[in-house]
This record gives structure tokens, sequence and C-alpha cells, in this order.
């Protein structure tokens, strides 16, 4: 299961995706909005995505983690649009034979998926807005960068 979605994450639905007869481990991660960033006061989080470049990195990256590790089945939801303090915007569920190969999954996975998946993030908090995180900017300036690139 992989998807980008405007509904809020539902954890007990990405246990069962990956839930497996052969696995004696289940990890998940939940990526919530935290109240204060770099000293700021955070309001909310507002994410954009490309929804189906997302869904389809966000695949990949199941699949590789797969390759580095035997595991029996992965999950990936990320939600777009506002999500308000408190409320998690990412979660991921991996499930394999051992706890070792599951925690280390899943903490590939999140630390890929920030640096890859094309989702951003606006962190409105008191005083600003700023865009954040490793894919800076909003979707505009990233299709402008692939269009350039898709020219050459």
């Amino acid at each position: 299961m992989f998807e980008v979605s405007d509904d809020a994450i539902d954890l007990a639905r990405l246990v069962r995706a990956v839930a497996d007869p052969r696995a004696g481990a289940v990890v998940t991660f939940l990526g919530a909005t935290r109240n204060e960033n770099d000293g700021r006061r955070v309001v909310r989080l507002e994410y954009e995505a490309f929804t189906a470049m997302a869904v389809r990195e966000m695949r990949a990256l199941g699949r590789e983690a797969a390759r580095r590790w035997p595991l029996r089945k992965v999950a990936v939801a990320h939600r777009v649009g506002v999500v308000p303090v408190g409320e998690a915007s990412v979660g991921i569920a991996v499930s394999a034979a051992h706890r070792a190969e599951a925690f280390a999954a899943c903490h590939w996975l999140i630390d890929r998926l920030k640096e890859t998946v094309p989702i951003w993030k606006k962190e409105h908090f008191r005083g600003g807005v700023v865009w954040i995180g490793a894919q800076q900017g909003p979707p505009a300036r990233a299709r402008q960068r692939r269009r350039r690139l898709q020219a050459r």
C-alpha cells in the first residue's frame, strides 16, 4: 500500500496492510506536526505533491527496501493539504521476520522519502510562512526545473 491523500493517516490500516503470518516484527513510524521548529511557534503544516510521481517513488523505495532487507511487506502513506499540530503527515509500516531488519528498513524509508519523494512542506508559524525540507520550494519551481531538464 502506497498512497498520497488528504485523508488523515490511519496507522491501523497501515499495520493491516503489512500483516503477514511469516512476520515476527511490524515496525511503524508516524511523523506528526509539532508546535515548534527552529524556535518558531508552528501553527500548522501544509503539504503539496505530484501525487502520481510521489506514489511511484514510494513504490520504488519499497522495492529497494525489500532488496536491502528480507522484508515481508511495506506500506507508506503521506498526507497532503493542511496538517494541524498533533496530527500525522506521514506513516510507514514494515513487516519482517525479525525486528532488526524491520527497524532498519523503516528508518531508511523515512530518510529516503524525505530526500526523494516529490512532496513539499510549507510551515505556517506565528509571523510567517516558509517552505522547508530537502526539497525546498513550491511545486511550481520543481515543474520549471523538470521542464528545463526535459528540454535538454
